[in-house]
């Protein structure tokens, strides 16, 4: 009790890398240091050409997806008429009432 300094410790949080004051005798977080962000580009030309790249990639998307709606009635309509064949060609089979099993 007459100890005028609180004993704390510090560690880093192995998961994000943040250091945390922790209280020795309570066990709690006394306080908390947020890690140093991490650049995600070195410079502003590699952020500019990341930028640039993505979206050329966007739009490879999107002229995809429009090339796929101009599609998609052919599509349909090759689905259906292959389905109206197989409807066409399969035999005809009375369909299985609980009555029939007795």
């Amino acid at each position: 009790m007459g100890k005028s300094k609180d004993k704390t410790f510090e560690v880093a949080c192995p998961d994000c890398g943040a250091m945390l004051k922790i209280d020795a005798t309570t066990g709690l977080v006394v306080s908390h240091t947020p890690a140093p962000r991490k650049r995600m580009f070195e410079d502003l030309e590699t952020a500019a050409k990341a930028m640039r790249e993505h979206g050329e990639r966007t739009e490879s998307i999107f002229r995809q997806s429009v090339d796929a709606e101009k599609n998609k009635a052919d599509l349909l309509e090759k689905r259906f008429a292959e389905a109206l064949r197989k409807a066409k060609d399969a035999p005809e089979v009375k369909p299985m009432r609980e009555i029939d099993l007795d």
